[in-house]
């Protein structure tokens, strides 16, 4: 799978899980369960519950994602 096979939404995040990982409610109602990015992870970007957020799933499995950027 390339990286141009992933489904990018915009969602908040409502709640901090553990291990740098957030449950995100997606602007079409779903809520999944996402991390984050390695670039974000390296260069310490913090996010926070209520934070907008850009997320990239595959379309295999639609109940997990990976966290790409942090809306201002």
């Amino acid at each position: 799978m390339s990286k141009d096979d992933s489904i990018e939404f915009e969602g908040s995040v409502s709640e901090t899980l553990p291990n740098t990982t957030f449950r995100v409610k997606l602007e079409n109602g779903h809520e999944i369960i996402a991390h984050i990015s390695g670039r974000m992870r390296k260069n310490y970007i913090r996010i926070l519950t209520g934070d907008r957020v850009k997320v990239e799933m595959t379309p295999y499995d639609l109940t997990k994602g990976r966290i790409t950027y942090r809306m201002k």
